[in-house]
């Protein structure tokens, strides 16, 4: 649904118009209940995204923006490049890089080593990505991972150049309507009708949950396998050595 067509709808619901709440208003409050839908899940499967980047020889650390930079997706008819918002999976056209906590990756690689190569490894603290062995030359990397979603009606340059009445959400059209109730919640707060705020409140939660149900029952990449060590899916046939 188009931002204009869900003020309308929204206003029309509560019966108000422009002087009792307007559109920048009515447009936050609709972008506060697109965050709550957007945020409630770590791993909605239409944020899921795959790219690459390439190493470069003899760096080891890379910035979650360096590795989504090559993301792009097509929205109201416009390319836009959202930011990687988290990783899930590294592998070379050889082999999957397999995860290490940062603690762990410190004891088998220390700060000092010099060990460089193909990556085998690696880990994560804050927005940097390590690479264990350093990679020795330019390596294509494969990544799946999770991208930021698109602002709606938002002003954001890297996302729309400004707020537009043709701007629709970065989601399945299903969420609309969560949206729209999400917006008469809070459009009835600030009449200060509170009693029926809480229900539309009540039934944008109840939505959500719905929603939620249908669209996180996927299949996972692999299997999970219940009590397993290995913190990857995948396991190499043999032991690396720091060296390598």
């Amino acid at each position: 649904m188009q931002l204009s067509s869900m003020r309308d709808y929204i206003r029309n619901v509560v019966d108000i118009d422009t002087t009792d709440i307007t559109n920048d208003t009515m447009d936050t409050f609709i972008r506060e209940g697109y965050d709550a839908v957007v945020y409630s899940e770590k791993h909605w499967p239409f944020y899921a995204t795959n790219t690459t980047f390439t190493t470069v020889a003899s760096q080891k650390d890379y910035t979650l923006a360096e590795i989504g930079a090559n993301i792009e997706v097509e929205l109201d008819g416009v390319t836009l490049a959202p930011d990687l918002r988290e990783l899930n999976h590294l592998m070379t056209d050889r082999h999957v890089i397999q995860f290490l906590g940062r603690d762990s990756a410190d004891i088998v690689y220390p700060l000092n080593s010099i060990s460089t190569g193909d990556p085998w490894y690696w880990s994560q603290w804050g927005s940097t990505v390590r690479l264990y062995p350093t990679p020795s030359a330019g390596t294509v990397i494969y990544v799946r991972g999770t991208r930021n979603a698109i602002e709606y009606g938002g002003t954001t340059p890297i996302y729309r150049s400004a707020i537009a009445n043709t701007d629709t959400p970065d989601m399945p059209d299903p969420f609309d309507n969560v949206l729209s109730l999400y917006g008469i919640f809070r459009a009835y707060q600030q009449q200060e009708d509170m009693a029926v705020g809480q229900q539309y409140y009540a039934s944008f939660v109840a939505e959500l949950d719905n929603l939620r149900a249908r669209y996180i029952d996927m299949p996972a990449p692999q299997p999970i396998i219940l009590n397993s060590n290995s913190a990857s899916r995948w396991r190499s046939r043999r032991l690396r050595y720091s060296w390598e």
